[in-house]
């Protein structure tokens, strides 16, 4: 078996927010499992601050993370691409090697309009919306994983 961690490609349009929320929570939730990136259809160039700021609160940093594009994954081997926007699902090409793929789309944060603090509750419920999907995923993977190599032996 290699020791080669699959990877898993959490896409979204504009690689900006939702994606980087979601590649933070499964890292942090199974980085020993997978190895997790992020990347857009259409880049935006920049991480939104707001989504860094709400998963600092939650002891996430995505600070260092940076969009990038799909296609730089292409060459790669992507076991699971998993798509947070309808844009990104309809536009995701299919990787070398790849067995899976969900579409869980959320609303995005980037839109939300108000105060800053009506913004930042915004960016708030997204980040506990995928911080609780893409835990139980990382769970489901990790019990996935229990089973096929004799429940924890």
């Amino acid at each position: 078996m290699s020791s080669e961690k699959p990877i898993v490609l959490i896409l979204c349009t504009g690689n900006s927010c939702r994606s980087h929320l979601a590649e933070g929570v499964l890292r942090a939730a199974a980085g020993d499992l997978f190895e997790v990136a992020s990347a857009g259809s259409k880049p935006a160039g920049y991480v939104h601050p707001l989504g860094i700021a709400v998963m600092k609160e939650i002891g996430i940093d995505i600070s260092g993370h940076h969009s990038k594009h799909m296609n730089e994954f292409l060459d790669r081997k992507v076991e699971t691409v998993i798509t947070v926007c309808g844009n990104a699902d309809q536009a995701c090409p299919m990787y070398p090697g790849q067995l899976n793929r969900h579409h869980w789309p959320f609303v995005d944060p980037a839109h939300a309009t108000g105060t800053e603090e009506e913004k930042l509750a915004v960016f708030r419920q997204v980040r506990d919306e995928i911080k609780a999907v893409f835990t139980a995923y990382a769970e489901g993977r990790r019990d996935e994983r229990k089973r096929a190599t004799g429940a924890g032996s």
